[in-house]
């Protein structure tokens, strides 16, 4: 009974949604960038969302600037969060002509020249910038099956609308969870493939088998993607995404290896957390400070640790 209404309820919230989503999506730019202006104005000084994790974080990675300068960071985030969350609804509307004009590879070659050694790939990215729009990868050089990474949310209608926006250039969405079996599926059915991962979440302690240092903090990381690259043979590239202006971006394809057998273990792990780190210093407003990435860190500051 509790599920039926839970289902109930999921769908209520989705059929009501999906208009105004869809009426956002078919906006031009300018105007959808007028009202992401206004949602900012509501989330950061009204709503306050998550202002005191974003706070936190960003004293524990920048304790050396001022509060002036961090409030700074802050505000430029709220800004460029706002933006992210609807260029991610106006995907379900933009033409291909649209995606591709917006969002540039400059070095397409090193993903072509993988794939001419027919040999399948990681592509490793962090929370940064937009990784809503890394699918125009599909128009500049990828020509295997790709497969993109993500964690499932809860409202299934929801998650069906999130999986419709990033497949929609030919991307498939793989939930974490099974992963493993469809990269080992393709290995043997010796399918070229792509698979698309975003690496920086926090895994809890008791599953964490790596710490990494980020920011001069020991936190817990995932090293799934070290370790199906070592077991398959895989090549690791890393996708550095850097904002040019509101709405367009540039994107470097930075290989890692394509021995990853040759590495010690959490070699390449600690490799894509320097990248990403030195990627987050180049312009700090960039990154999704509201996540809790440092809730498990082993050196604990005065600073309380909101909840």
């Amino acid at each position: 009974m509790f599920a039926t209404k839970c289902a109930y309820m999921q769908r209520l919230i989705f059929v009501f949604s999906y208009p105004f989503l869809w009426v956002l999506a078919i906006l031009p730019f300018p105007l959808l960038y007028l009202i992401s202006d206004f949602v900012y104005f509501w989330v950061y000084h009204i709503i306050r969302y998550r202002r005191k994790v974003v706070d936190y974080n960003l004293a524990l990675a920048f304790p050396k600037l001022s509060v002036r300068e961090r409030n700074k960071i802050r505000k430029e985030f709220y800004h460029h969060f706002c933006d992210s969350f609807l260029e991610m609804i106006k995907t379900l509307k933009m033409s291909d002509k649209q995606l591709k004009t917006r969002f540039k590879i400059l070095n397409p070659e090193v993903l072509k020249e993988i794939e001419a050694q027919k040999k399948s790939y990681i592509l490793l990215m962090g929370h940064y910038a937009s990784y809503e729009w890394v699918h125009a990868l599909h128009f500049h050089a990828i020509t295997f099956k790709a497969y993109g990474v993500y964690k499932p949310i809860k409202n299934k209608h929801f998650d069906k609308l999130i999986r419709k926006i990033r497949g929609k250039y030919n991307t498939h969405m793989l939930p974490s969870k099974i992963v493993p079996k469809i990269i080992l599926k393709n290995k043997k059915n010796q399918t070229l493939s792509s698979y698309g991962m975003v690496a920086d979440q926090s895994p809890r302690p008791k599953k964490a088998k790596h710490y990494v240092n980020f920011f001069n903090h020991k936190v817990p990381s995932f090293v799934g993607p070290e370790y199906l690259a070592k077991k398959l043979n895989l090549s690791v590239v890393y996708l550095h995404v850097n904002k040019t202006k509101r709405g367009k971006y540039e994107a470097r394809l930075q290989p890692i290896t394509y021995t990853p057998y040759q590495y010690e273990d959490f070699k390449l792990t600690d490799i894509y957390y320097d990248l990403l780190e030195k990627q987050i210093n180049e312009n700090p407003a960039y990154y999704l400070w509201t996540h809790k990435r440092w809730k498990h860190k082993l050196n604990e500051l005065d600073a309380k640790n909101p909840a």
